[in-house]
């Protein structure tokens, strides 16, 4: 697949996530999960496979080791590993998310919604420091999982595609953009769950700005 068919895939892919926040102070945390949905012109099995093969991982997310069965462990490159705690093929795991020292937890949910739809329900849920809540929000993590969405539905609708942050897509100025709008959207769901707009369009300031690359402002 080309740079070109992936930034068609890229035209529609915001406006076809639903996005949602959960926040509650634990005191010394701030308990948090930032959930994405996504349907997809694909049968169940399909997309579980997508979603759990190490063959086709590689091909829109990232290389994928380890033992990977109920109570195994899993490394992706360059990224997180843990504990595969469930596994109910094809309608869903959860993981352990160990990276930098910290440990959150991710879940994919699937839903059969015709022979030939399908539809994924992805949770990342963390405990997080106040301070860093306060100045990054959910896009911290919520780009990242955009990206990763925007990968899945490239494979998808073209078996073979390359993850979207390892091709010359990523250097474009649809990707900044791509990038920004994610940025905002998770800011639009974080004010749905209570942050007051204005912190919220701080956090979402600072989180755009680190992933484009440029100065972040202090918080």
């Amino acid at each position: 697949m080309t740079d070109t068919d992936l930034a068609t895939t890229a035209q529609g892919q915001i406006d076809a996530v639903t996005r949602t926040v959960t926040i509650s102070d634990n005191g010394s945390t701030v308990r948090t999960v930032a959930a994405l949905r996504q349907d997809y012109a694909t049968g169940i099995d399909d997309l579980w496979d997508a979603c759990t093969s190490p063959e086709r991982l590689v091909r829109w997310f990232a290389p994928v080791n380890g033992d990977l069965r109920l109570g195994g462990t899993y490394q992706i490159e360059g990224n997180a590993g843990g504990t595969i705690k469930t596994c109910d093929a094809p309608t869903g795991f959860s993981v352990s998310w160990e990276f930098g020292g910290e440990v959150s937890e991710l879940s994919v949910h699937l839903e059969a919604l015709s022979s030939n739809s399908s539809r994924l329900v992805l949770e990342h849920s963390a405990d997080v420091d106040p301070g860093r809540w306060q100045a990054f929000g959910p896009g911290a993590v919520g780009i990242g999982w955009d990206l990763g969405l925007l990968g899945l539905a490239h494979h998808v609708a073209n078996s073979g595609a390359a993850p979207a942050q390892d091709t010359a897509w990523a250097q474009t100025d649809q990707a900044q953009t791509f990038m920004s709008d994610s940025s905002r959207r998770w800011a639009d769901a974080s004010i749905g769950a209570g942050t007051p707009e204005e912190l919220a369009r701080a956090s979402e300031m600072r989180t755009t700005a680190f992933y484009l690359g440029t100065e972040v402002p202090e918080a």
